[in-house]
């Protein structure tokens, strides 16, 4: 990985996570490519990060010299703008160049329609801004198991990575995908809660998160599912088990299901070309 050259268009807060990803686990600078809307954030990565980057500001060529002979091309630009850049820079991909999209609806055809190079469709989440990521990754109809294992690589760098079947890449971003936005949800309401029992609202930011942080940490330390560690701290006749009867009676499982089938409809009406 270390030696592929790798172009990233777009840098913001995916392809910027990537991208300090990337360079963190020991890809050179020298190796690395980028694009950007602004000079001004092109100029802060070439002082900052020591990376080439190139402006679409200032060049309307800029996207195109991004991925002159890079081996591996991340696009991160939003979906409605997938198909357009890769057909405009089309022209200046290496026939060997690995086109990775991370892009929530584009599917692999829509992508190998615009290119004749191999392709692979990735659905990272924003954790991997902190290096705990979790990503989905699918092939297209071209990419090799030597393509996977690179792009399995990239991923590893700011998390965890599930090669899954396309079908599945739509489901797979209702759950990693949308899911730090349903967990920043239910922390928000519950710090609400603490505040309304007349905690400070520096208090219940105490209380609250760093109990979700601790109890996160606590599952992935311990070995134990979460039921199990659910009901060790669920006493029989306790406050926790009166709480948690509230909440099974709100069917927490079938709004989870509403949510995530919402997600999922509109996941294909991207698809569909509805933006």
């Amino acid at each position: 990985m270390n030696s592929k050259r790798i172009a990233i268009l777009g840098t913001g807060s995916m392809g910027g996570a990537i991208l300090h990803g990337l360079l963190a686990a020991g890809v050179s600078a020298s190796n690395v490519s980028v694009s950007t809307k602004s000079e001004a954030s092109a100029a802060k990565l070439r002082a900052e990060l020591g990376v080439s980057a190139f402006s679409c500001e200032t060049s309307a060529d800029a996207n195109s010299a991004t991925v002159a002979n890079a081996d591996v091309v991340l696009v991160g630009v939003k979906p409605g703008y997938v198909v357009e850049v890769l057909t405009e820079v089309a022209g200046s991909l290496k026939a060997s160049a690995l086109v990775i999209s991370v892009a929530a609806g584009i599917t692999t055809a829509a992508m190998e329609a615009a290119v004749s190079n191999a392709v692979v469709r990735a659905m990272p989440n924003t954790p991997s801004v902190v290096g705990r990521g979790v990503t989905g990754i699918a092939k297209g109809s071209r990419a090799s198991a030597e393509d996977i294992a690179t792009a399995t690589k990239i991923f590893e760098s700011v998390g965890k990575v599930l090669v899954i079947d396309e079908s599945q890449i739509d489901s797979l971003s209702t759950i990693s995908g949308s899911g730090p936005a349903y967990v920043f949800y239910l922390i928000e309401q519950f710090t609400a809660t603490a505040e309304s029992m007349g905690f400070t609202a520096e208090q219940a930011e105490v209380m609250v998160h760093d109990t979700f942080l601790g109890a996160s940490e606590l599952l992935a330390a311990s070995g134990k599912s979460p039921a199990e560690l659910r009901k060790q701290v669920t006493s029989p006749n306790g406050t926790t088990m009166r709480a948690v009867a509230v909440l099974e009676e709100a069917k927490l499982k079938e709004t989870f299901d509403k949510a995530t089938a919402a997600a999922l409809a509109r996941a294909k009406e991207i698809a569909e070309g509805n933006l």
